[in-house]
C-alpha cells in the first residue's frame, strides 16, 4: 500500500493486537483498519504507545488540505474527513468503503491526550449533545403537552354531542 499523504510505500508495524501500516521515514502517518483506532486511542492502552514515535522525514511537506484516496481500496475511493471526537481537536480521514482511518503525523498523540478513558469520552459526548439539543427537545415536549391538553378540551366538549366518550383512558362504552 502507498501512503495517501506523500505516496511512499507503507510498512507494517505491530502494535499489540493490531498491525498498523505506517509511513516510516516519510510523512509519519498511520493507516488503521476498521475498529483498530479504538484499540490504541486511550492513554491506558499500551499498544498505542509504539505508534507514537514513528520516524519521519523532516524535509517532507504534506498538503494537509488535499483530499486523500484510500490506500486499501484504491485511488477511486476518496476518504471523508470528520472530527474524531466531541473535543474537535483532530480531523481524521476515513474511508467510506472499508472504514479504515488515516492519521497524519502527531494526530494519534492528540487523540490519546484528549480523554483519559472511554467513559470520559462518552461523558463529553453526552454533555455536548445535551448542550446542543436539550432546549429544542424541551420545547418540542412542551409543544406536545400543549397539543394534548387542547385535544383533551376538544374531546371534553364533544362528549356532550356524541354518546361516546373520547377522553384517553375513559372509554367506558358508548355508541362507537
Amino acid at each position: 500500500m502507498n501512503c495517501p499523504a506523500c505516496g511512499r510505500e507503507l510498512t507494517t508495524m505491530t502494535a499489540g493486537p493490531i498491525e498498523a501500516d505506517v509511513c516510516a521515514n516519510g510523512c509519519a502517518g498511520i493507516w488503521l483498519d476498521h475498529f483498530e483506532l479504538e484499540k490504541v486511542d486511550e492513554q491506558s492502552e499500551t499498544a498505542g504507545a509504539t505508534l507514537l514515535a514513528i520516524p519521519g522525514d523532516p524535509s517532507l511537506t504534506v498538503d494537509a488540505d488535499r483530499r486523500r484516496s484510500c490506500p486499501k481500496c484504491g485511488p477511486e475511493t476518496v476518504m471523508m474527513r470528520h472530527f474524531e471526537s466531541v473535543a474537535r481537536r483532530v480531523v481524521v480521514d476515513e474511508c467510506p468503503s472499508c472504514g479504515g482511518i488515516w492519521l497524519d503525523a502527531g494526530e494519534l498523540n492528540v487523540i490519546r491526550s484528549e480523554f483519559p478513558s472511554a467513559e470520559a469520552r462518552h461523558d463529553a459526548a453526552r454533555k455536548a449533545f445535551s448542550e446542543m439539543f436539550d432546549a429544542q427537545l424541551a420545547a418540542e415536549h412542551a409543544k406536545s403537552e400543549a397539543e394534548l391538553e387542547r385535544a383533551k378540551k376538544v374531546a371534553g366538549a364533544l362528549r356532550f354531542i356524541c354518546p361516546s366518550t373520547y377522553l384517553p383512558d375513559k372509554q367506558d362504552g358508548g355508541a362507537f
